[in-house]
């Protein structure tokens, strides 16, 4: 099989790639790509000739998608819209990866596939709405939802609390923020099996289980030897941002599991990333 890859030079793309046969993989990334303009996303996928296309680029800066709505609409929304466009007339599959931004976060339980979408931030409106582009586009996709992802390149929230730890600069994090950290290798490892087996549709695919920013904070300590660095408990209300998260952003992996495609602990994942 055949893979193009959005954004082959970010956290995803990068650890997908990776993982596929050189022969079978080819993809671009900014500067010499840019999925806001159709010209470019045709000719570069019509050269490739794929067979599926994951389209990992966006505009994933929460706070900055709040700060600059217009750049966030332009990537997020039109450039999906420009790559299921290519991918309806060319016959290709197309995998949207997806977020748990697009729900409000009120929800007492973990969301699940088929729970309703309500995004209360700019980047959850312009990933919903590339979700929608997709769907009404194609016939044949896959649409994967994930939370709080980490790679070893790249910025992520792991980086950044070792980074301060390391520093010796104080910490304060959020309670009461929920969500899944996920590790990309497990992550695209689901992906390619999803491709493999599974029906088209949404899917969410995290880590198994959930924390909150505070308790992912306190284990990247424990697993990195700075168990003794203090963290400051604080609440989403006192921590100043552009932008506003889900309370609960935990997404249950329902649909997957039910096809056999597991995704270990959290713990044990980020573990094993920090070692």
């Amino acid at each position: 099989m055949r893979f193009f890859i959005t954004g082959i030079l970010g956290q995803l793309g990068s650890t997908i790639s990776s993982m596929l046969p050189d022969v079978n993989v080819t993809g671009k990334d900014l500067p010499d790509f840019d999925i806001t303009r159709l010209e470019q996303v045709s000719s570069s996928i019509k050269h490739a000739e794929p067979e599926v296309v994951i389209h990992c680029a966006a505009f994933t800066n929460v706070d900055g998608c709040a700060r600059d709505p217009d750049k966030a609409r332009l990537v997020n929304e039109i450039g999906t819209r420009n790559v299921a466009e290519v991918c309806a007339a060319h016959g290709v599959i197309m995998v949207l990866v997806s977020t748990n931004e697009v729900f409000d976060g009120c929800s007492p339980a973990p969301y699940v596939e088929t729970d309703n979408p309500s995004p209360i931030n700019v980047y959850g409106h312009t990933k919903l709405a590339a979700e929608r582009h997709t769907m009404e586009l194609l016939d044949r996709y896959y649409i994967v939802r994930t939370s709080w992802m980490y790679a070893a390149g790249g910025s992520n929230f792991v980086h950044i609390v070792r980074s301060i730890a390391e520093s010796g600069d104080s910490l304060s994090v959020v309670t009461d923020e929920l969500g899944v950290p996920t590790y990309a290798v497990d992550l695209a490892c689901a992906i390619l099996e999803l491709i493999e087996i599974a029906p088209y549709g949404i899917y969410h695919l995290v880590n198994h289980g959930h924390t909150s920013r505070y308790g992912l904070a306190r284990k990247v300590l424990d697993f990195t030897g700075h168990s003794s660095v203090p963290i400051s408990p604080i609440l989403l209300e006192d921590y100043e941002r552009a932008s506003a998260p889900p309370r609960n952003g935990v997404l249950q992996n329902q649909a997957a599991l039910a096809l056999g495609i597991c995704l270990r602990s959290w713990e044990e994942a980020l573990e094993e990333f920090l070692s």
